[in-house]
């Protein structure tokens, strides 16, 4: 679970911070920066599995293809940074398993990592230059220190002390860096035991890797706790063509951040079901009535070939007819595709979506939003089976999505003008709560209703309304 972020210098978002709580929706125009956060939660999720100049490469609107790593310093249209500074305080799950497959437990599980970035000018024409690693630091978030540190509201014995747990009983962290003797920085792996040794260290300018990136064993179980959360922050970016394909028997039984695999996941599904002696029909009930808030369908199967080994997704009308998934519309399919990941125990971690909204009538948002707060961990209740340790972030600019939120769950995505490095203003991101909010309460800078008519008002030029329709909502 991702509790906070902080970045400088990456893209376009300098100085920039903001807390998140179980559900989060983050509304705002287009262009201001909200893909950017996005592509820096991203990014720190790429370092888990790509070296470091990869994962740029990957980041959106980079790649030799695409534009230039350099882009990633362009905080202002004329202004680059020479490097940029992410830190994310998270929640990981205390066990885990390692690339061999061997058990492991964390010492800690509420922690803060912290990397910079720079990068190294081209020495020749037609080349990129070179990623550095400059820093990268992961440390413990104290029980005591949690009560503040997690604002969103929550149940302090059945949430935040069943899920937030720290043994370690030294000062230092599990990684540290330290300036050498000859000047150059070093990175330092202290184990969890806590062994008050010099620990094991690498240069940070030509490491080709991050530190969390290359933990792969159950000698640092915290550092590996740490990636493997990273490691399961999803981008879901629904695409029709995914989410109609049939599934070999064959298939990895989980839901990717295409839509790809709902049969095979929905049948994994009915399997455990049946295992735990149960009617696996109960499955199918349990998805199909979720659709039944969208469309009126009167349940879902999965027609098994098996002579050419493939699982198929059927939805049934309340007529009796049988659809395939391919028969099904862009807006249903998302809906289903969401429907089976609040159903699956197993899918747990972070989900950033962005405009959750395409596809979906204006008149079905309200069962779409509840569907998405659905996915989210209950703060108030123990995380488990029945309560699945997840979180979810959507961006969005849709008006009617925006006026369905909780105002606790939402902030808005403002621009603010900064003086740059060169003198020069420069366009940055800001989340706003609204007020008389959790956020609120930390002192963080609001707004009020009257800066977010644009969501509350019918839009200029509107053809169509009711006779006496009130726009400003009563503001």
């Amino acid at each position: 679970m991702l509790t906070r972020i902080e970045i400088n210098g990456f893209k376009n978002l300098v100085d920039f911070s903001i807390d998140f709580g179980p559900f989060t929706c983050i509304a705002g125009q287009n262009a201001v920066g909200k893909s950017n956060l996005f592509d820096a939660i991203r990014f720190l999720s790429l370092l888990t599995d790509h070296t470091i100049m990869d994962a740029a490469l990957r980041v959106r609107g980079t790649g030799i293809d695409t534009g230039d790593i350099r882009d990633l310093f362009q905080v202002g249209k004329n202004d680059r940074v020479n490097s940029f500074k992410i830190a994310a305080e998270m929640i990981v799950n205390p066990k885990v398993k390692d690339d061999f497959g061997r058990p492991a437990e964390a010492s800690s599980t509420y922690l803060r990592y912290e990397i910079e970035i720079g990068h190294e000018p081209p020495t020749q024409r037609g080349t990129l230059g070179r990623m550095l690693l400059l820093s990268e630091s992961l440390n413990y978030i104290t029980e005591g220190d949690a009560a503040s540190k997690l604002k969103f509201l929550h149940s302090a014995s059945r949430f935040r002390k069943k899920v937030v747990i720290n043994k370690r009983r030294t000062q230092s962290g599990f990684i540290s860096v330290r300036q050498a003797a000859d000047g150059q920085t070093e990175i330092i792996v202290h184990q969890d035991a806590g062994s008050r040794g010099p620990g094991q260290t690498a240069p940070a300018s030509t490491a080709p890797r991050t530190i969390v990136g290359t933990s792969n064993t159950s000698v640092t179980p915290t550092i590996l706790a740490a990636r493997r959360e990273m490691q399961g922050w999803r981008f879901l970016a629904l695409e029709p063509s995914a989410m109609r394909k049939p599934d070999r028997f064959q298939t990895d039984p989980s839901i990717t951040p295409n839509g790809g695999h709902v049969p095979a996941t929905i049948y994994r599904l009915a399997t455990e079901a049946e295992k735990r002696g149960e009617d696996r029909s109960t499955v199918f009930a349990s998805i199909s009535s979720r659709l039944a808030e969208l469309v009126p369908v009167a349940g879902i199967n999965i027609d098994i070939d098996d002579v050419r080994q493939l699982l198929t997704l059927e939805v049934q009308e309340q007529s009796g007819v049988r659809l395939p998934a391919a028969s099904l519309s862009d807006g249903t399919l998302r809906f289903l595709t969401l429907s089976v990941l609040v159903a699956d125990p197993y899918s747990q971690g972070l989900i950033c979506i962005e405009e959750p909204e395409n596809g979906i009538h204006p008149a079905r948002m309200r069962e779409m939003v509840q569907l998405l707060k659905d996915l989210a961990v209950d703060p108030y209740e123990e995380p488990g089976p029945e309560n699945p340790f997840r979180q979810v972030i959507v961006a969005t600019h849709s008006p009617a999505f925006v006026q369905l939120q909780d105002r606790e769950d939402i902030v808005f995505a403002t621009e603010t003008l900064l003086r740059g490095s060169n003198g020069q203003p420069i366009r940055t991101l800001r989340c706003r709560s609204l007020d008389k909010t959790w956020r609120a309460a930390t002192g963080e800078p609001t707004v009020g209703l009257m800066s977010i008519l644009a969501y509350l008002s019918k839009p200029p030029g509107a053809q169509l309304e009711l006779p006496g329709f009130e726009t400003l909502y009563g503001v």
